[in-house]
């Protein structure tokens, strides 16, 4: 072959290579491997002082808790780690002082009347004025012998955890001012006083939500209604553990 030829066949080809690198240059390179994925968004944190939203879950198993938990008293309290004849405890605090809701929650029952007569004893209303809320991790809180309950807590309504329900007093079957605190499983919700006065010693509870720490009673109380179930009446309930467990 003439050697112009061969300098121009070669100059052609060339040109095709460059035309064709200026085209698709990128998919003549070899595929990637896959990428690292992104990296999750980080969740937003709460304002100071917020209370966790509603679709936060404790996770199973009862560790960290993801709800916020208030002690149920503001100001000055103190409270023993003990109860005369079945698991509560008596939270002594000034009269009038702040009862606080200790969970975001809806509420159950309220009593704005005391209604107690020391000749008949009545179980039921030896509590005086009292509020009964449904938390947002399933736990029923009770708390009694209010002076009196805030106009905006009614049956039905939902409670946010530090939210002012009532204050300190000395309805009902009480010797001084102070709240009668209870822990139990929501069960029938209403009526069941003898359930609702508390089946759990809430005193390790209080020591970590008055240090800020939000350890929640919700696996204990699932355990116990597990084992127990929901008594029918009073005589059905099992023995009283121990303080303090």
């Amino acid at each position: 072959m003439p050697v112009h030829r061969t300098l121009a066949a070669a100059a052609g080809a060339a040109a095709l290579a460059l035309s064709l690198a200026a085209a698709g240059g990128c998919r003549a390179r070899p595929a990637a491997g896959p990428g690292p994925s992104p990296a999750a968004p980080a969740p937003s944190s709460p304002a100071p002082g917020a209370p966790a939203a509603a679709a936060a879950r404790t996770p199973a198993g009862g560790g960290a808790a993801a709800y916020r938990y208030v002690f149920p008293v503001g100001g000055r309290a103190t409270y023993a780690r003990t109860h005369h004849d079945y698991p509560a405890a008596d939270i002594m605090a000034p009269c009038g002082a702040a009862a606080l809701s200790p969970v975001d929650g809806t509420v159950l029952e309220v009593s704005r009347v005391d209604r107690y007569r020391p000749s008949v004893d009545d179980g039921a209303t030896r509590g005086g004025l009292s509020v009964a809320i449904r938390g947002a991790d399933g736990v029923r809180y009770y708390g009694s012998h209010y002076r009196r309950v805030d106009a905006a807590v009614v049956a039905g309504r939902p409670v946010r955890a530090g939210q002012r329900i009532a204050d300190v007093g000395d309805t009902g079957l009480a010797g001084a001012c102070h709240v009668h605190f209870g822990l139990s499983p929501a069960c029938a919700g209403t009526g069941d006083w003898w359930v609702r006065r508390g089946v759990l010693w809430p005193a390790g509870y209080l020591d970590a939500w008055r240090r800020g720490e939000p350890r929640s009673p919700a696996a204990a109380v699932r355990a116990w209604q597990s084992a127990h179930g929901c008594p029918a009446r009073p005589r059905d309930l099992p023995a009283t553990p121990p303080a303090g467990r």
